[in-house]
């Protein structure tokens, strides 16, 4: 045995022993990053186009983040929200400068996306009352992992070990006319992503955000959008609702807002502001000043760099080097920007992911079909062209290995 397969058994060992087996095994054992890239334990460079999930907005060890997070932490990290501070204060108005709230608009903060759609629950329920006791939400769609935001995800294999679930939610195919079928006086709102990035980096159908914002204000629901994966600019907008020019209710940002530094928000319109009164939430470490200064400078970045506007450009390019890959496992792509499914023939998604992995590339099997892509929104040329190198020799040697579906043989 290797010096560095004896290091990978002693840590293998120890994360199956230490560790929860939530996530199933770890694939690598990374100790550090720069830019696009990270290294294993045993010095392996891997192109990262994964960012965290869409975390790492500006890859990794960011000029940018790190000062960010030494001078912040040289000054005051947390107080608890019986205080406010600066950087709290500058990231709500910057946050509702960006969504385009106006002045009425708030801010709540968290630590996490599911805290953020944890709030956003708790803002329909006190819009509701007992009048308007119907959530809805999408088939298929994802919002998180605590009791109240799995009971809006609409996924029944991830409800099933926790049921009974929070009551009154209920689950639409994503079409119009379901929406219109389903909508009336006793619904409080409506969940949307605008892209279903856990169910294979599904957009919803051209028109159903229009037709979901005319509906619900015509029935008095909220319109509640999660841009948890899809906000902080990775689709080319700072927020997946803004390419529809909707104004919603409420929405809820986490991941690329943060940069890699854990912090959540729900962003509330003049129509849902009022709605929280004091005691109805809080959080002990929720907009704290440490994370809302790391997620101010990491926003500022990303407007000063042109990033939003560079994630159009880059994940054309991206998509057009996956089509130039011409390999028989691809049908397509999907998506958003740097927001990417590409969808496969056979259910080998997790095959192509280990694939590349040891080629030196950091993808996602968002399910057994789908490969989801969300790089650092810094990427350029050279890393794209990197990527398709790496993704095209992962797809060809899965694609040596498996029986192809018939059509895709013949």
């Amino acid at each position: 045995m290797s010096d560095a397969d004896a290091q990978t058994e002693i840590w293998q060992e120890a994360a199956g022993r230490d560790l929860v087996r939530n996530s199933g095994d770890r694939l690598a054992l990374l100790t550090r990053g720069e830019g696009a890239y990270v290294w294993d334990a045993a010095g392996t460079r891997l192109l990262d186009f994964l960012a965290g999930i869409a975390v790492d907005a500006l890859g990794h060890a960011h000029p940018v983040f790190v000062d960010a997070v030494t001078r912040q932490a040289q000054t005051l990290a947390h107080v608890s929200n019986y205080f406010a501070t600066p950087p709290q204060l500058e990231l709500a108005a910057l946050l509702k400068r960006l969504a385009g709230t106006g002045p009425a608009g708030r801010v709540y903060f968290g630590n996490s996306g599911a805290e953020a759609n944890e709030a956003a629950f708790k803002l329909a329920r006190l819009h509701g009352g007992s009048a308007r006791p119907r959530i809805l939400a999408l088939e298929s769609a994802f919002h998180g992992r605590t009791m109240g935001t799995l009971a809006l995800t609409g996924k029944p294999g991830m409800r099933a070990p926790f049921e009974p679930m929070v009551p009154g939610v209920e689950f639409l195919p994503s079409t119009i006319e379901a929406l219109e079928a389903a909508v009336d006086d006793t619904v409080a709102a409506l969940f949307v992503e605008p892209i279903k990035g856990e169910a294979g980096v599904v957009p919803l159908p051209e028109g159903y955000l229009a037709a979901a914002r005319e509906i619900t204000a015509r029935h008095g629901a909220l319109l509640i959008i999660d841009e948890i994966q899809t906000g902080a600019g990775r689709t080319g907008a700072w927020f997946g609702f803004q390419h529809e020019g909707i104004v919603p209710d409420a929405i809820t940002v986490a991941k690329g807002i943060g940069g890699g530094f854990p912090i959540g928000a729900l962003i509330t319109f003049p129509t849902a502001s009022e709605l929280f009164y004091p005691g109805t939430h809080g959080s002990t470490f929720g907009g704290n000043a440490l994370a809302t200064a790391v997620s101010v400078a990491v926003l500022h970045e990303i407007e000063r760099a042109g990033l939003v506007e560079a994630a159009t450009v880059r994940g054309a390019q991206v998509r057009d080097a996956i089509d130039g890959i011409g390999s028989p496992l691809v049908t397509g792509t999907r998506g958003q920007g740097l927001l990417i499914g590409v969808a496969l023939t056979d259910p080998v998604a997790n095959e192509v992911t280990a694939a590349a992995q040891r080629h030196g590339l950091i993808v996602n099997a968002a399910n057994d079909s789908t490969v989801r892509l969300a790089p650092p929104l810094i990427i350029g040329d050279v890393e794209i062209d990197e990527f398709r190198e790496r993704f095209a020799a992962a797809l060809a040697e899965v694609a040596a290995s498996v029986v192809l579906s018939p059509e895709v043989s013949a």
